[in-house]
């Protein structure tokens, strides 16, 4: 991003709106940490309010990135311009069903507290590694790239001008987040969760309130103009698979990637187990289905509304849409503003960090320490959680760092990508244990989830002349998982006698 901007805010005033958060959610730390065991840690007991998973999976399904880049690309054209981006919001819809119907049955059936324990139910003990290790990949990558891009922002309009150099930046930003999420891990993220996801959605609809008075209109005015305007078109069926924002092309690529984004990911799918009862998670995400969607309507209506702003005010669109709405917030749209952005940044960044650091470490403690197999004493077993959760830590900080020196977009966009193709093999594993009674010769399984995600990412470079201008996008994932799921078919020579 862009540090040619000049916010309305002093620096000194947009640490303090952090400082006084961040207390906030500190204070929120020490009272639901008290006395917190691994049982509270990974699943909160299992006894977790279903309404309160609800609203704070809003926070975390979304992220920094989300906040800045969906209201700038509705009226930047290319992929997701105006509100296409509904389209593969639908078919995340249709993913979370399955989510509800298919996987958590299986998950609560298995008493799980990483779902790739599942795996080794199903497929043997290297299926089982092979998943979690993926899941590592993914997400630490992920949540490393994501933090880095608001780390960058709070760089260059905060802490750069007070002489900061990037590396405090990013060891405050980390050492926060370690701060509120050692003690009681989804016990206490499932509270803070809640405070992040509320003002985050308070900060979006401030905005666009402000800038309906801005312009001169209410609320309800802005609201018609916006759905009178050229960016409200939702679906996009005319130039066929050629064009990025086709409703077929977006709707199959968001079933797909909630499913494994979101009910393959040990990440979203923790908080989901907190739940009492099968029934409790059900309930969850069918209600955060509904808060999702309306969630995703506010931030496309405030792209719409900012675009509209900039032309009523000949105010000059930047070229990268990604700057577009921070821009507007920093410079044109007042102090209220400035500080509801960095207010809302703040939530959607911390939201799905806190919860990605605390998966990252159940899915090390569980999955490859066998915390929950081996007899050890609860002192013992903390103090390893503690030292994993401060390891993660400094592996998210050296990981920003290195973007930071990088500093080439194509660069990281491929390291981003790469993370992504990682998910393929979730989606193959979990694929063949649940629709299958094959069982894998379990030393090819490492082997065929290495080589499928670097044969799709060649036949994806490749797609424009092997077929003839097509582009995979985000179907890769499809590509990826039928690779593996074919793969570990031709590797299977014996069948289980009942579904496990």
């Amino acid at each position: 991003m862009s540090n040619s901007y000049q916010s309305l805010l002093s620096p000194w005033a947009i640490l303090s709106i952090i400082g006084i958060y961040f207390v906030v959610l500190i204070v929120i730390s020490n009272i639901t940490g008290k006395n917190s065991d691994n049982s509270r840690f990974f699943l909160a007991g299992r006894n977790a309010p279903w309404i309160l998973v609800a609203i704070g999976m809003i926070g975390a399904s979304l992220s920094g990135v989300t906040f800045i880049s969906v209201p700038g690309k509705v009226g930047a054209g290319g992929a997701n311009k105006s509100f296409s981006y509904l389209q593969f919001v639908i078919g995340n819809l249709v993913g979370y069903f399955i989510i509800a119907k298919v996987l958590l049955p299986l998950y609560y059936r298995h008493n799980l507290t990483s779902i790739y324990g599942y795996l080794e139910k199903r497929l043997g003990f290297s299926a089982y590694k092979t998943g979690a290790t993926f899941f590592l990949i993914s997400r630490g990558i992920g949540s490393a790239l994501r933090l880095y891009l608001a780390a960058i922002v709070l760089h260059n309009f905060c802490t750069a001008p007070l002489g900061m150099p990037f590396a405090v930046t990013v060891f405050l930003t980390i050492g926060l987040i370690y701060l509120y999420t050692a003690k009681g891990g989804v016990n206490t993220i499932l509270y803070t969760d809640v405070l992040l996801t509320t003002c985050m959605l308070s900060a979006l609809i401030m905005c666009i309130v402000m800038i309906s008075k801005s312009m001169g209109a209410g609320f309800g005015d802005m609201i018609a103009n916006v759905a009178h305007s050229e960016y409200s078109q939702v679906f996009f069926f005319s130039d066929g698979w050629a064009d990025p924002n086709n409703f077929f092309k977006q709707f199959l690529s968001g079933a797909l990637i909630s499913i494994v984004m979101t009910g393959l990911d040990q990440d979203l799918m923790q908080k989901n187990l907190t739940c009492r009862t099968l029934k409790d998670a059900q309930k969850n995400v069918f209600t955060f289905c509904i808060n999702f969607f309306i969630v995703n309507i506010v931030f496309l209506t405030l792209g719409a509304a900012l675009y509209l702003y900039a032309a009523q005010k000949g105010i000059p669109v930047p070229g990268r849409s990604d700057e577009f709405f921070p821009m507007m917030a920093m410079q044109y749209l007042g102090i209220t503003v400035c500080i509801l952005f960095f207010v809302g940044l703040i939530a959607s960044t911390y939201a799905s960090a806190d919860s990605a650091l605390t998966a990252l470490t159940t899915s090390i403690c569980v999955d490859f320490l066998d915390i929950e197999k081996k007899s050890r004493t609860e002192r013992e077993n903390k103090k390893l959680r503690t030292w994993v959760h401060l390891s993660i830590s400094v592996v998210l900080f050296l990981l920003i760092m290195a973007f930071y020196y990088i500093n080439d977009s194509a660069v990281i966009d491929l390291v981003f990508k790469v993370a992504g193709l990682t998910y393929g093999p979730l989606l193959g594993l979990f694929a063949f244990g649940i629709f299958t009674r094959y069982v894998p010769d379990n030393k090819w399984v490492p082997w065929i989830c290495i080589f499928c995600p670097l044969l799709t990412w060649w036949l994806d470079a490749n797609s424009g002349w092997l077929l003839g201008g097509f582009k995979f996008g985000f179907l890769t994932l499809a590509l990826n998982g039928l690779l593996i799921f074919t793969g570990l078919r031709l590797v299977s020579h014996k069948k289980i006698a009942e579904p496990v």
